[in-house]
């Protein structure tokens, strides 16, 4: 399929809106008030001496307006040409405790204010900034790689409904959708396939949240967006400190801490689609105790018919400082999902005649996840302090279907001497009970070590992890179409020990800063027949280096390179035979990954990062058989590459021009021209067909992100969003023309638009917000690779959030 005129779209689509976006920064002057403000002062400490290098921002009231800058040698800093109003103002420098306080603006006032910085308790610090890949601006001006970060005011503003809308918001992230409510996102970065996942490691706080990282990295449990206030995501050689996917990625969602004041919020979301959100959560300061309470009731129908789901999720989260040199911080949470769901996309003829149709109403998926985890910091002085995180969760899915493919209609018939068919789908056919337990426990000490260093300063991280897991999997066959019960066709313990090492260290001279590391890997597999009394064992080791060099002249301008091995590990099951306990020769995934790019804030209001990438892989694992379900089974791909640049930029007037009507655009571009195999491969599909040369599946050259918004000091804040996902093949002989089964051909590309209004009421402590997800209702395959699905409907939801 030729995809020639997308590049032209693409670049289209990008001015236009850039275009638009300065054409609303050159509102009349007469638009803003030409009366300004000024405001200066010094930082000091509690005895009045300065305090340099410590950080001011400076935040218009109603808008997404923000000022900051760095104190000098004697403390001082200063705002000018300001538009009169309100302004919250915020400080802080290494050892001291935040501070934020509010204040007014008159016309033409010349206003002085010295910010006393208290003493901040390290240990507390430490514990908090410890759930972050990039905690404050000088971080991240040192790591050297691409960094994403999605705020807390980006999130809410635009009332992102899923995960998949929040990570489309990233540039280099391509995400699938599935059954319409964001449950099971599908995640690739840099065009590796997006399926469950498996090549993005997943942090929460930190601190690995996928059921099984080394065993089964899938994403069958994923958190509700709601429970998090921002989002991180890195790439480049950076990631060698998390492990153990080192490939694509690093994504970590970050919760809420424990407010200093006794707080909370409630958010009641209505709908289409019978959709209810209620989100509440409430925390505050208790002596040395900081408290956090969050729970989400979701529930809503999804992108088909006989597609329901409701989940509940409650976190609890509290942090505890012990003296001035040591702090605990604890994490519970509790997932639950009931969903009338399948597993199943559609043939071509079942989409041709109802694209959202669905004919398996009686497959349903149960789920419970429970997770906990201590975090403990030990300051043994200001340059040497030691984090300690224990964790562990248990998972238990029980997904009762008829079929896992559109290959299957239904999954019993030739097994079942009462199903001959679909058309005794819903009386006597039976069914299959994929029932799977999930356990996993952890340790990690970290270390962290300043000191000087050759006329020049070094930050040194060390790190431990013994992380063991094990899965019970059984399959039972139902008799009826509701069965919950049935006889056991298999049933597996799958068991994995691995340990885990990295040393890292920052050589900082003036504005640059080198930093090697590397990280080793073991990992210990065991796989138990329990039906055939059969067991394997086998292990690997693989060493992880990675170097990144950044230069960062000023808090505007750092530019950064790096290379790093790429490694994940291969699942159990694929790696020991499960009717002989022999060892399958399949390989980890290794690449050599490259990038080299830059962040730059030129002035107030505009920022832009630029990364170029090259990814070489060794050994790429791919499906060799592309619907789900017992049979699936991975192959090595061999070399492929994948190259492109990503570019990511936003742009607030207000600030640009000290104005208080702020038009904003935000954007988020991927493209990759280069996404296919390399060296001599066969297709999975056909093996006499040679593939070399031939695309990557779900690799779209094109993704593009683009909103553009609008707020004010009233309270009002608006927004468009575009989202356009480029056309992409489904299975490695890039089929143009569809099979029957739906599972391969050329997936078209598509353009969502979104639309979002709040409306803050400071008084009542009240914001009210109407969103729309695709205004258009834009029908649009998602997804082939089980049968086909099709995209999120239109959505229209509307509701409030209540600050007490």
């Amino acid at each position: 399929m030729s995809q020639t005129s997308a590049p032209s779209r693409v670049l289209k689509n990008i001015l236009l809106l850039v275009a638009v976006s300065c054409l609303f920064g050159l509102v009349p002057a007469a638009q803003a008030q030409t009366a300004r403000a000024s405001l200066s002062g010094r930082a000091l400490d509690q005895n009045g001496a300065a305090v340099p290098g410590a950080r001011v921002t400076l935040r218009q009231e109603g808008t997404r307006v923000e000022f900051a800058a760095t104190t000098d040698d004697a403390g001082g800093f200063a705002f000018k040409d300001l538009v009169p109003g309100g302004y919250t103002l915020s400080a802080g420098g290494q050892g001291f405790a935040a501070l934020a306080e509010e204040l007014s603006l008159a016309a033409d006032q010349v206003r002085t204010l010295d910010v006393v910085l208290r003493p901040g308790d390290v240990a507390e610090e430490v514990v908090v900034s410890s759930s972050r890949i990039a905690g404050t601006p000088e971080v991240l001006e040192r790591i050297p790689g691409s960094v994403e970060i999605l705020g807390a005011e980006q999130l809410e503003h635009s009332r992102v409904f899923s995960t998949t809308e929040a990570l489309r918001k990233a540039a280099g992230v391509n995400v699938r959708d599935e059954e319409g409510f964001g449950l099971r996102p599908n995640i690739g970065i840099r065009g590796l396939s997006p399926t469950r996942s498996t090549k993005v490691l997943m942090l929460e706080d930190g601190i690995p949240f996928t059921y099984a990282p080394y065993g089964d990295n899938a994403s069958y449990y994923h958190p509700p967006v709601d429970r998090f206030e921002a989002v991180e995501v890195l790439k480049g050689s950076g990631q060698i400190v998390y492990g153990p996917q080192t490939v694509g990625g690093v994504i970590n969602y970050i919760t809420r801490s424990p407010p200093l004041k006794r707080s909370g919020s409630l958010t009641l979301t209505g709908g289409s689609r019978d959709y209810f959100n209620g989100h509440v959560n409430y925390g505050g300061t208790w002596g040395s105790t900081g408290l956090l309470f969050d729970y989400t009731r979701k529930q809503g129908e999804g992108a088909r018919a006989n597609v329901r789901s409701g989940l509940n999720d409650f976190n609890f989260k509290s942090v505890t400082t012990l003296g001035t040199r040591q702090a605990v911080t604890t994490r519970f949470n509790y997932y639950g999902e009931d969903s009338n769901v399948t597993y199943s996309g559609l043939t071509e003829a079942e989409y041709r005649a109802d694209p959202r149709q669905n004919p398996f109403r009686n497959d349903f998926f149960y789920g419970d996840r429970y997770g906990a985890s201590l975090t403990h910091a030990l300051v043994f002085t200001n340059d040497v302090v030691l984090t300690t995180n224990l964790y562990g969760s248990f998972f238990k899915r029980h997904w009762w279907r008829q079929s896992s493919n559109s290959g299957e209609r239904p999954n019993r018939l030739g097994s079942d001497p009462d199903c001959r068919g679909m058309r005794d789908l819903n009386t006597t056919c039976g069914n299959q009970g994929r029932l799977r337990k999930y356990y996993f426990v952890g340790a990690e000490p970290k270390l962290h070590v300043n000191h000087r260093l050759f006329g020049g300063r070094g930050e040194a991280d060390f790190g431990f992890r013994a992380h063991f897991e094990t899965q019970d999997r059984r399959q039972e066959n139902g008799d009826l179409p509701t069965s919950r019960t049935g006889a056991i066709v298999e049933h597996n313990e799958r068991r994995n020990q691995s340990y885990s090492a990295f040393a890292q260290h920052r050589f900082i001279y003036g504005d640059w800063t080198l930093t090697p590391g590397v990280r080793v890997e073991h990992v210990e597999y065991e796989r138990t027949n329990r039906l055939r009394g059969v067991k394997g064992r086998t292990d690997l080791t693989q060493v992880v280096p990675g170097v990144g060099v950044a230069y960062s002249p000023s808090a505007r301008l750092t530019v950064f390179a790096g290379a790093h091995r790429g490694f994940a590990p291969p699942r159990t099951e694929d790696v020991i035979n499960n009717n002989t306990g022999g060892v399958v020769e399949l390989d980890p995934e290794l690449s050599w990954n490259y990038e080299v790019g830059a962040r730059v804030a030129p002035t107030d209001g505009l920022r832009f990062e630029a990364t170029f990438f090259r990814m070489d892989y060794e050994n790429q694992i791919i499906p060799a058989s592309l619907a789900g379900g017992v049979n699936t089974a991975l192959t090595n791909a061999g070399e492929t590459r994948h190259e492109g640049l990503e570019l990511s930029w936003r742009l607030d007037t207000g600030a640009l021009r000290k104005s208080r009507h702020n038009f904003y655009l935000r954007g988020a571009y991927t493209l990759l021209p280069v996404a296919d195999f390399r060296g001599l491969r066969r297709s999975s599909i056909d093996s006499t067909t040679v593939i070399t040369g031939r695309r990557l599946p779900y690799a779209p050259e094109h993704l593009l992100t683009t909103t553009l918004g609008y707020s004010h000091p009233s309270g009002f804040d608006g927004l468009v969003e575009s989202v356009y996902v480029g056309g992409q093949f489904s299975d490695d002989l890039n089929t143009v023309n569809p099979t029957p089964n739906g599972q391969r051909g050329y997936v078209p590309s598509f353009t969502v638009w979104n639309a979002t209004a709040n409306y803050s009421v400071e008084r009542w402590h009240v914001t009210l917000f109407v969103t729309v997800k695709n205004v258009f209702d834009r029908l649009y395959i998602a997804d082939r690779s089980r049968g086909i699905l099709p995209g999120q409907p239109r959505l229209v939801q509307s509701g409030l959030k209540f600050n007490f």
